[in-house]
C-alpha cells in the first residue's frame, strides 16, 4: 500500500511538471492564426501577458496553441516560459472592452511603437486593437493612419 501511494505520487508530481511546461506566455499582443504564416487569416488576438498552452515544446518558427477554447496557430519568438510583467507607458493599466461580436479588445493605448495587434494610430497618439473599420478610434479625434 505505501509503494503503491508512492508510485501515484510521482505520476502526479511528474504530470503537473509535464503540464507546466506546455503554458506559454505571450510577451506582446500575438495573433493567433488559422494557418502557420503571416498571411493567413487572424482567427483572433491573444493579449500581452496571457497564458496559452501548447502540445509540446519545439524549436520552430510556428507552433499549435490553445487559448479560450479556440485552437490557432502562432510565431514561437512571442512566447515565454516566464510570465513577464506587461510594460505599458504613463503606468496607465490596460484596458479591455467587449465589441459588437462579443470579442474581448484592448482599448486604445500610448506605445512608443506599433505594438503587434495593432490595427491603427488614433489621432491623439493611441494605438487601436479594433477588429473593425466601423467606430475605430472615433473617441480619439478619428484614425491617422490604418496599419
Amino acid at each position: 500500500m505505501r509503494k503503491a501511494l508512492f508510485l501515484l505520487f510521482q505520476l502526479v508530481f511528474v504530470l503537473s511538471l509535464n503540464a507546466q511546461d506546455n503554458i506559454r506566455y505571450t510577451t506582446c499582443n500575438l495573433n493567433m492564426r488559422s494557418q502557420a504564416n503571416t498571411s493567413s487569416e487572424v482567427i483572433l488576438v491573444i493579449p500581452q501577458g496571457t497564458s496559452v498552452t501548447i502540445d509540446e515544446d519545439c524549436d520552430c518558427k510556428w507552433i499549435p496553441v490553445t487559448y479560450n477554447g479556440q485552437i490557432g496557430y502562432v510565431s514561437t519568438k512571442y512566447l515565454s516560459k516566464e510570465k513577464t510583467s506587461i510594460k505599458v507607458p504613463y503606468s496607465s493599466p490596460i484596458k479591455y472592452y467587449t465589441n459588437s461580436s462579443g470579442e474581448r479588445v484592448q482599448s486604445p493605448t500610448h506605445y512608443n511603437s506599433p505594438p503587434s495587434g495593432a490595427t491603427a494610430l488614433c489621432r491623439d497618439g493611441t494605438y487601436s486593437f479594433s477588429r473593425s473599420r466601423r467606430g475605430t478610434c472615433s473617441h480619439h479625434g478619428g484614425v491617422a493612419r490604418w496599419l
